[in-house]
């Protein structure tokens, strides 16, 4: 591609600064700039070069703009800015509470058809590339049955949901799955599993001066969308034990899809993750992403979309000719 896609960051966290870091990998991209609801001052990004500018700032910016990717909390952040930022800006975001994934993009298409803008909603790893590697075992095997696991690793929306409670001043999630219940999908024998079968969660809480531990801990373990349906263990733990021990941000996960063709005979596809670090590799399917929201809109398509709307061709910054020789 010769075109430069400009591309503007909504909030500046451990997403946005993946974000940063993905764009410098991609030559058809350039970064417009940060934007941030803290003082521009404030923010130290990867690169001293990248403008930082404050969040209001975007009210002057939709020509400078091609695609907005917001780096926001799906708790709190996206169920608003979405809505309202498709309504002047193409957008790419990670919304990932699956439960409210239907009223999200209900809210946000209306607001991106409403103004012509294109919308891409709950782009990641999931929802997102397993999102899509389930649909592909469901159709290749009608006759079947799917099974998500996610972990060991950190999960950055169910973190960010833990230092909301009130009384936390930091925190982690982690996401265990069960090895017993993946050994036996693997062998075949399609077990039913009950959410608290597949996943234990593991919670490390900072707390607040005078917070009220039990408070904090019956808030988490209840919390409807996060952690109700698990069984949810909390630790209180020092600032420094939180800087020390849990500065990384691994993460994986896997979809298998167990059924049988034919006469009965067994098959199995699995498509696994083993990341390294969660947000940068979140922000590169951003970004990717943002690539074929540029492209849909040159193409006149309008309102919210998801990743099972987009052909894998539009996230590549090859020509379909280049594909068709490279790729097939």
């Amino acid at each position: 591609m010769t075109t430069q896609i400009r591309i503007g960051i909504a909030g500046y966290g451990n997403l946005g600064r993946g974000v940063e870091s993905a764009l410098a990998q991609n030559p058809d991209m350039t970064l417009v700039g940060v934007f941030t609801r803290r003082a521009p001052e404030d923010v130290a990004t990867l690169s001293p070069e990248t403008p930082v500018f404050a969040y209001d700032a975007l009210a002057t910016e939709a020509a400078q703009i091609d695609v907005l990717i917001l780096c926001g909390g799906s708790k709190d952040d996206l169920p608003v800015q979405s809505p309202e930022l498709a309504a002047r800006f193409n957008i790419v975001d990670s919304f990932d509470t699956h439960a409210r994934i239907p009223e999200h993009f209900a809210a946000v298409d209306a607001s991106a058809r409403a103004a012509g803008t294109t919308a891409l909603i709950s782009a990641g790893w999931d929802p997102g590339m397993l999102s899509i590697n389930r649909i592909l075992g469901e159709a290749l095997l009608p006759e079947g049955d799917t099974y998500t696991f996610w972990g060991r690793g950190l999960s950055q929306g169910h973190s960010d949901a833990v230092r909301r409670v009130p009384g936390v001043v930091g925190g982690v999630q982690y996401t265990l799955p069960s090895e017993t219940a993946i050994a036996s999908v693997r062998a075949g024998e399609r077990p039913e599993l009950a959410t608290r079968d597949k996943h234990v969660r593991e919670c490390f809480v900072v707390l607040e001066d005078g917070a009220d531990a039990a408070a904090v801990r019956e808030a988490i373990v209840t919390m409807p969308n996060y952690f109700a349906d698990y069984d949810t263990s909390v630790t209180f733990i020092t600032a420094d034990e939180l800087a020390r021990d849990h500065g990384a941000m691994p993460h994986g996960g896997f979809v298998l899809r167990s059924g049988v063709t034919g006469q009965g005979n067994p098959q199995g596809v699995e498509y696994r993750l083993t990341l390294g670090s969660n947000p940068e590799f979140t922000a590169s399917v951003l970004v990717a992403y943002s690539r074929a929201v540029y492209r849909l809109h040159r193409g006149g398509q309008v309102g919210a979309v998801t990743v099972f709307d987009i052909a894998p061709g539009l996230l590549s910054p090859k020509t379909p000719e280049q594909l068709r020789a490279d790729d097939l």
